[in-house]
């Protein structure tokens, strides 16, 4: 998509919070299973493996959402904005869908 369509339809930003979400939601999702796969594993050199994943897990989550907040893509303390902001972004998908 060019840059100028981009800024018409609201989606120069909106791709960016849409590869971010993405990005943040799969960290998180490997968040949850390293430790689950971590509370399964029986070797300790295996929990050392999967401990280290695990923490390199958290630290991407944390990056990520350290970008959106400073970007504001992402308001996990204000939940009025971030509603807004969901808002806004559905309607963006619902209006590019009809066009």
């Amino acid at each position: 998509m060019n840059t100028i369509l981009e800024h018409l339809t609201g989606m120069n930003t909106m791709t960016d919070q849409v590869i971010a979400t993405d990005f943040l939601i799969a960290a998180k999702n490997s968040v949850i299973t390293y430790a689950l796969a971590l509370t399964e594993t029986a070797t300790p050199e295996i929990k050392d493996v999967l401990r280290r994943q695990l923490e390199e897990a958290i630290l991407t989550h944390e990056q990520i959402s350290n970008y959106m907040v400073q970007n504001g893509l992402y308001h996990p303390y204000e939940v009025k904005e971030q509603l807004q902001l969901d808002m806004t972004n559905i309607q963006t998908a619902l209006n590019l869908v009809s066009q």
